[in-house]
Parts: structure tokens; C-alpha cells; sequence
């Protein structure tokens, strides 16, 4: 079966990093991360999903963290040097990233906003995050991804 590139694997084209397209079955009523890593076969613990935040003094920033998780708000306000933060409405994601719920991406958003990735993410040689559409993820090296999104390493979840 041949899997069409996304935006996301032309960026890692370009930069030249190695990375694996992996496809997995959708269900519209389960768009979670829960499910992604069920249809792979993989630990949640490797599979990130990114979560788009509004700051009350930085604005919009990115936030990727394991599937399982919550992202803890306080956590996420600090690092991102804001007093608080929340979820931004479903209904601003694409116009904002490009991207629809269940496919946002990382990696070629519109434009860049400051990234954070669950310090877990260095506990493995490869994770997952969405490769830009429903039913694909991208395989690849967490320090590839620190690179590609320019993501600073934090804690970022409810323990």
C-alpha cells in the first residue's frame, strides 16, 4: 500500500531526518491517542499527542505529551512563561495550525509557536506524533523532534 507523503514528512525530507510513516485504522467516535497506540500495537507511553495552549501574557504555544496524560495547566503556564494557560476552542485549531483534532501535528503547523515536550519523550529511542492527517502517525527519534519543532524539554503532565 502506498502511503501519500504529508507536509509533515516533507519537512523531514528537507531536513533530512530519518522517520517511519505509520498508518493506522481511524474511528471517528475515538480520535484519542488511547486508540492510535491500540491500532499500533505500541506502549501509550511512546505515542505524544500536541495539544495547542493560549498563555494570557505569551499567547498561543504547543504542548506534546504522552497519549495517556493530561497536561497539567500550571505546569504548562510556567514553562511557557505565562501566570495561566488553557486549551484553545476546537474551533481554532485549523484555522490556527492547518491542522483538524486527531491530526495535529508538531511538525508544519502555519506557523511556529513555542513548543514543549513531556521530558518522557528523551526515555525512548523512537515515539510517535501525528503525521498531519486521521489514520497516519510519524515514527521517529524524540531528539529529531526536539530539533525539527524546536521544543524545549519540560515537565508537563499531571503526575
Amino acid at each position: 500500500m502506498k502511503i501519500q507523503k504529508t507536509n509533515v514528512a516533507r519537512l523531514l525530507d528537507k531536513a533530512k531526518v530519518a522517520y517511519e510513516l505509520i498508518p493506522y485504522e481511524v474511528d471517528e467516535n475515538y480520535l484519542g491517542a488511547t486508540h492510535v497506540a491500540e491500532s499500533l500495537g505500541e506502549d501509550i507511553r511512546q505515542v505524544f499527542k500536541t495539544l495547542v495552549l493560549k498563555g494570557d501574557k505569551t499567547g498561543y504555544f504547543v504542548c506534546i505529551i504522552p497519549g495517556a496524560d493530561e497536561v497539567d495547566l500550571k505546569l504548562a503556564a510556567k514553562v511557557s512563561g505565562n501566570k495561566k494557560c488553557d486549551l484553545i476552542p476546537m474551533k481554532e485549531l485549523l484555522p490556527l495550525t492547518g491542522y483538524i483534532r486527531g491530526a495535529c501535528s508538531p511538525i508544519g503547523m502555519k506557523k511556529h509557536f513555542p513548543t514543549y515536550i513531556h521530558s518522557t519523550s528523551e526515555n525512548f529511542d523512537f515515539i510517535y506524533v501525528s503525521a498531519g492527517q486521521r489514520g497516519l502517525q510519524v515514527k521517529l527519534n524524540p531528539n529529531d523532534l526536539i530539533r525539527q519543532a524546536r521544543a524545549v524539554v519540560a515537565a508537563l503532565v499531571i503526575e
